[in-house]
């Protein structure tokens, strides 16, 4: 993710609009600090300095804000520091691994004066610019339905291994964060959840070895065990309630080999809004009675145009790029801005809040499946419900180990 930030700064600068200069990158392994400043170097034209430890990075005078690219189990350990010196930061999501844990480091940030971003990269993509858009017009007349569909995987590990274990925080939360910050972007807040999180490969295996890999990522892939046994949930299904009352049906379900099914659609009394999957550059479709509208067409007649920065990265509503392009225009978004918000004194658009309650309302989903019951985010939020959460909250710190079940 590190690298992947770097060709996001990479691509901000080379807009013409960047707002900030990568001046440090600080990694515990000195090998991997050397290799981002190396790729920094090369995209950015200048060698940022290295840091091997937190603590030296936040006495560094000349850095104002962190960019964490690291796992989210990490976060409280690196992410802390920063915020009680009052150094801002842009945190990748999930924001962390518990409601207690992403709300530690809220109160963190707002007792040391800084920001708190949340790096939500989805949302920025200009195809889920122009969905909401036509979500807020009114096109579509009252909105009965929202479906948020992934499903489909196989027993293979998804990319490293924590993303398998309860306490590294498993790609159930990890992907799922991403799936539910896009719902509660286009409709605000969650009021209950039913559902259940659950391992649908308990086995999981190494990926096979591609042909075509660098010498780092040969070292890294052999680092990897031929196979593990699964801890943390790789699927969940719930139905979500909105505060506006909305139902959301939503199911992420990292298995069955095959074609795979995705879809994320919204139902109203006019006409129904077909989304398609993020980083594809393919504009949304609203569907009515009069026809089929998408690209440049509905974004005219729900009077959207993208920002400036939007506009000059990816062109339009929808694009034609390459995956690599895709995801560091995407990066280069939130980067910039997180940066606009320090200097301007304003939240960022993702906010702690925001990364907290998308983690809240997949957990609110693991939760229901132990209670047996539907759950409110209120009862998630204050801690009132937390059995799925406690054991791992007792592993950081955040309670005795006495309370852990």
């Amino acid at each position: 993710m590190g690298s992947r930030h770097v060709q996001g700064f990479a691509r901000l600068q080379r807009s013409g609009l960047s707002n900030v200069r990568l001046v440090a990158v600080c990694d515990v392994r000195q090998d991997n600090a050397e290799r981002v400043a190396g790729e920094a170097e090369r995209l950015l034209g200048y060698r940022p300095k290295i840091h091997l430890a937190i603590d030296d990075a936040v006495a560094d005078p000349e850095i104002a804000a962190f960019d964490v690219v690291t796992e989210a189990f990490s976060h409280l350990s690196v992410v802390l520091p920063a915020l009680r010196a009052g150094k801002h930061v842009l945190c990748e999501k999930p924001l962390a691994l518990t409601v207690r844990s992403c709300q530690a480091l809220i109160d963190a940030a707002k007792a040391g004066g800084a920001v708190l971003a949340t790096a939500e990269n989805y949302r920025r993509d200009p195809t889920n610019r122009l969905a909401k858009a036509v979500i807020d017009s009114g096109v579509l007349g009252p909105i009965h339905l929202m479906v948020q569909t992934m499903i489909g995987g196989n027993d293979r590990i998804i990319i490293t291994p924590w993303r398998h274990f309860k306490d590294k925080g498993a790609i159930g939360l990890d992907m799922g964060a991403h799936l539910t910050d896009i719902v509660q972007y286009y409709f605000g807040p969650f009021q209950t959840a039913f559902g259940k999180g659950f391992i649908a490969e308990p086995i999981r295996r190494r990926q096979e070895k591609p042909e075509m890999q660098t010498e780092a990522y040969l070292k890294r892939f052999l680092e990897i065990p031929e196979q593990i046994t699964a801890t943390g949930e790789d699927s969940f299904a719930a139905t979500l309630t909105m505060q506006s009352g909305l139902m959301v049906q939503m199911a992420f379900v990292a298995s069955g080999p095959g074609k795979g099914y995705n879809q994320r659609t919204v139902h109203g009394q006019k006409g129904s809004l077909e989304i398609f999957n993020d980083r594809t550059g393919k504009a949304p479709i609203l569907h009515t009675a009069e026809g089929d509208l998408t690209g440049e067409a509905l974004a005219e007649k729900v009077g959207f145009k993208l920002d400036a920065l939007t506009q000059k990265l990816y062109g339009g509503v929808s694009y034609e790029l390459d995956w690599a392009e895709t995801d560091s225009g995407l990066l280069a978004i939130e980067i910039h801005d997180f940066a606009a918000a320090i200097m301007e004194g304003r939240p960022p658009e993702v906010d702690g809040e925001g990364g907290l309650t998308a983690v809240a309302s997949v957990l609110a989903a693991y939760e229901s499946g132990i209670a047996g019951r539907a759950v409110s985010m209120d009862e998630v939020l204050s801690n009132a419900i937390s059995t799925y959460q406690d054991e791992i909250d007792a592993d950081l710190g955040l309670l005795p180990k006495s309370n852990a079940a």
